[in-house]
């Protein structure tokens, strides 16, 4: 049976036997977390959530997580349980078992995601970048680390095992130099020189569907609901999600709430005709269950999930990014277009004209250049 689930098992008896008091697995190595009185040379007056690393005779750097590791684990809890509650439990009794002294990855990781959580208030948005970003990279680098001190040395040793030039090679770095930069170790630049040249503006660009084929695609739709959501998509350059968020009283602008990726903002369609001829002003969603529970990654995953069973031939993002052709094509200035589309002007440029082709910029070329009222050549 897997020690995960053995461990479980055990949290789950400790559990119903009220001790109050959960067996951890860090890395490879056990330990109990409670609430414990202060240390004696700990300047806190109440008891508080602290954890006890497990050492034995034999096991001087600390019980295995193994099955009869965990065995000794759930004893040593009903022990200490049965110390807290006669009044008898003495930090000296347990000196044995405190954590090392070397600061392990495991240790420094848990520091950071405290103090994270305290500069931060915890929304939608902020939780789905813990999980998307910091909890892809933490849980796979204390597993490298196996109970070792945060090193810089270790930190490049993990990200050289990513390909060069990706973007879980930068995510990696991004994240292990802040954690790095947090327990303030020497020779950060030797992490930012590993991240290479990944950028999303240097992604092939896409093979976005004409105007028209968006058009035409929309009225395959037969669904009232998802037809809604696609032509939001379209005519306003949303973010997937953001259709969820969205307040159409100032048609045909629209504004989204500040309950999205970067914040409240008003959006204009480039096309009028599509907001007025497909009747975006009448809100109407599909029937989807707990809208307003989901986060916004999963809202854009059930819009995602609707494109693919639909066979609709690109994904739901192309739309925005149609959108983002559609200003350069109008001739929109970059900060017009990255205003409308809740994003910096550096992105506007770099990213999302990546994705224009050679034809978008022929047709813009050729449009500007036989206006009437050019500049003549002299």
């Amino acid at each position: 049976m897997d020690i995960s689930i053995r461990l479980a098992q055990a949290n789950g008896r400790l559990r119903s036997s009220n001790a109050g008091i959960t067996i951890e697995k860090r890395g490879n190595i056990l330990s109990l977390r409670g609430t414990f009185p202060p240390k004696p040379n700990s300047n806190k007056v109440k008891s508080y959530q602290q954890r006890i690393s497990l050492k034995t005779q034999d096991s001087p750097q600390g019980v295995r997580a193994t099955i009869a590791g965990l065995q000794y684990a759930e004893q040593q809890a009903r022990a200490l349980r049965v110390q807290l509650d006669s009044n008898k439990f003495n930090w000296e009794d347990w000196d044995l078992n405190q954590a090392p002294k070397v600061e392990t990855v495991a240790d420094w990781v848990e520091k950071f995601e405290t103090q994270y959580w305290i500069k931060r208030k915890r929304t939608q948005q902020t939780e789905t970048t813990w999980k998307k970003d910091y909890q892809v990279v933490f849980p796979k680098f204390i597993e490298f680390a196996n109970d070792s001190k945060l090193s810089i040395e270790l930190i490049i040793n993990f990200v050289s095992q990513t390909e060069p030039d990706t973007r879980r090679r930068k995510r990696a770095c991004d994240i292990l130099g802040r954690l790095a930069k947090f327990a303030k170790l020497e020779n950060l630049d030797a992490i930012r020189e590993l991240a290479g040249n990944y950028s999303p503006g240097k992604v092939s660009p896409r093979n976005l569907p004409t105007d028209k084929q968006i058009a035409q695609w929309r009225d395959k739709i037969s669904s009232p609901g998802w037809q809604w959501v696609f032509g939001m998509c379209a005519a306003y350059g949303l973010r997937p999600h953001e259709v969820f968020h969205i307040d159409m009283l100032d048609f045909p602008t629209a504004r989204v709430s500040d309950e999205t990726k970067t914040g409240e903002r008003f959006i204009y369609p480039l096309y009028p005709e599509w907001a007025q001829n497909w009747n975006l002003k009448e809100i109407i969603l599909p029937n989807l269950t707990s809208i307003e529970t989901s986060s916004n990654a999963k809202l854009g995953t059930k819009i995602s999930g609707f494109f693919y069973d639909y066979k609709i031939p690109f994904p739901p993002y192309n739309l925005r990014h149609c959108y983002a052709r559609r200003c350069f094509e109008f001739g929109f200035t970059p900060d017009f277009g990255a205003k409308l589309m809740g994003h910096s002007v550096t992105t506007h440029c770099q990213t999302y004209r990546a994705w224009i082709d050679e034809g978008t910029y022929s047709k813009v070329y050729e449009t500007l250049i036989n206006r009437t009222g050019r500049p003549a050549a002299p």
